[in-house]
């Protein structure tokens, strides 16, 4: 059986006198990738943001391995969880390699930093031919995968990935994803993806959260998600 890596337990968040959580628990096991799904504006990135650390539980909490923590940001990556936000957030005035340095300020030693860079490289060989590129001049795929590799630096066993498509072309989202799905089966990370291409993220996740006003609406398989008749009603409310 495997274990519940990473929880949020009746999560609720509030932005002045908005709701953006309402008692919401999602759960995410070793391995596994899990899609939160929703219109714009439903709760999924505060989900993200919620396990850690950056969006303040108003009631609620987070467990890592079953047991509750204090989420930080700083002190979650150091636990294993990574977090890539939306918008190819990159140093552009910093080179490729440079970026992926940052990737592991929270490990013990440089060695295991230059050592997680030489095997991140082997799943983006495209960044490989462009170590001593400013990110900045990197194209919009480029960068996007900068950021996940940049996440992966740092070793986790818990990727939090939010809207890795946003703004790319159909041919680089498809690839994008393709390498997320190989990131989880050849390094067993759990990953946790915000998403609005419904069939790019089905198609890889083992289970989808759909989400409308800050609750959770669906919980099911992916492909049991894909069949309810609710998806189609959520998208169109």
């Amino acid at each position: 059986m495997q274990e519940t890596l990473l929880q949020l337990k009746h999560a609720s968040v509030h932005y002045g006198g908005v709701t953006a959580l309402d008692d919401v628990s999602v759960a995410v096991d070793e391995g596994e990738i899990v899609a939160l799904m929703g219109p714009n504006g439903a709760g999924k990135s505060t989900v993200l943001k919620a396990i850690f650390g950056l969006a303040p539980l108003s009631e609620g909490a987070v467990l890592w391995h079953e047991k509750e923590l204090r989420p930080v940001a700083h002190e979650m990556v150091a636990r294993g969880i990574a977090y890539v936000p939306q918008g190819r957030q990159v140093f552009k005035h910093l080179t490729v390699y440079e970026n992926l340095e940052l990737g592991g300020y929270a490990l013990p030693n440089s060695k295991d930093t230059q050592r997680n860079i030489e095997e991140v490289l082997q799943i983006f060989p495209a960044l490989k031919e462009k170590l001593h590129v400013q990110a900045g001049l990197l194209s919009g795929g480029q960068q996007q995968m900068l950021t996940i590799a940049r996440g992966l630096v740092s070793d986790p066993r818990a990727l939090l990935l939010d809207e890795p498509s946003l703004g790319l072309s159909p041919k680089i989202v498809k690839e994008v994803f393709a390498l997320i799905k190989e990131i989880n089966s050849t390094r067993r990370i759990a990953i946790v993806v915000v998403e609005h291409s419904i069939k790019s993220v089905i198609e890889i996740a083992h289970r989808a959260y759909v989400f409308s006003h800050g609750r959770v609406v669906i919980h099911k398989s992916a492909g049991e998600t894909l069949a309810d008749d609710a998806l189609e009603r959520v998208f169109l409310t």
